[in-house]
């Protein structure tokens, strides 16, 4: 179903700057940083307001027409024509991110690779027939592209080691890539457009429909906000671990179809010029 207009859209909108102006001051930062500049951010931002208002606010059974794109955006009918059509900027995922995040993914909750603990066993490159190796670990995601390709890219990135028995580590507990590179941006993209398209949802929608929650202290001292994300770092990896393993396990039975889950975790913390009198809680 398109989306509701509201019908006094100043007194919402009104509301609405602020909290804006807040989430996007980190995005301006990178922006900055980039070099992306304002005028290229409105040519972006004019053409995402045309893809969205033509495709999101369809009306059933009608056809959608510059003149009701125009009115809805405030963008000129001229500019309007040009732009239908073009179609909203989409992040593919860079080969080497599906395929790496697929196979740690695989090494972190197949039994046949973890120990009793849950941990990503070391595995000899090769093995015999049915007995676990980095081998059997990659041919069970892909056959595209060889399992020796694949140690070497890894070795390179600090992603895995040979520990002395010759046996491949897994460094990370997840993927974490790093730099600002495809890999990072890709995962940038993502996982901040899910958890913003959930908040809106709750927003948007009659009642919140995704679970989007958050724990919260101010006034603390350096060491104890050190202290809470380290913690918070250990919770976090448990529950994201435990997800995988469930989902893992849940895949074997599933048909497949068109739907995509996501389950993200956020820590921050930072230094405040004036912290806020007293300290609260809002889980």
């Amino acid at each position: 179903m398109p989306e509701s207009i509201d019908p006094d859209p100043s007194r919402d909108g009104a509301a609405l700057h602020g909290p804006v102006a807040r989430l996007l001051r980190p995005l301006v930062r990178l922006l900055v940083q980039r070099g992306i500049t304002f005028p290229a951010l409105t040519d972006l931002l004019r053409e995402l307001y045309v893809n969205v208002a033509e495709y999101d606010f369809a009306l059933p059974g009608k056809e959608q027409t510059d003149s009701r794109v125009s009115l809805l955006t405030g963008i000129h009918r001229k500019e309007v024509r040009r732009l239908r059509g073009a179609g909203a900027p989409v992040s593919q995922v860079p080969a080497t991110v599906s395929r790496t995040s697929r196979i740690i993914a695989r090494w972190l909750a197949a039994p046949d690779f973890t120990d009793g603990n849950g941990r990503p066993l070391p595995l000899p490159r090769t093995a015999e027939a049915g007995a676990p190796s980095f081998e059997s670990l990659v041919a069970g995601v892909t056959k595209d592209v060889r399992p020796r390709a694949v140690l070497d890219e890894w070795l390179d990135r600090g992603v895995a080691v040979l520990d002395p028995e010759g046996r491949v580590q897994l460094l990370e507990a997840a993927y974490l890539p790093r730099g600002g590179a495809e890999p990072q941006l890709y995962y940038f993209g993502r996982n901040l457009h899910d958890h913003l398209a959930a908040a809106v949802e709750n927003v948007a929608g009659p009642a919140p429909r995704f679970f989007e929650r958050a724990v919260h202290y101010d006034g603390l001292s350096d060491a104890l906000a050190a202290q809470l994300e380290s913690r918070a770092r250990e919770i976090a990896m448990g529950a994201l671990k435990q997800a995988n393993a469930e989902a893992h396990a849940a895949c074997a039975d599933d048909p497949g179809g068109r739907h995509r889950w996501n389950f993200g975790i956020y820590i921050f913390r930072e230094e405040v010029e004036a912290p806020e009198a007293g300290r609260g809680r809002a889980p």
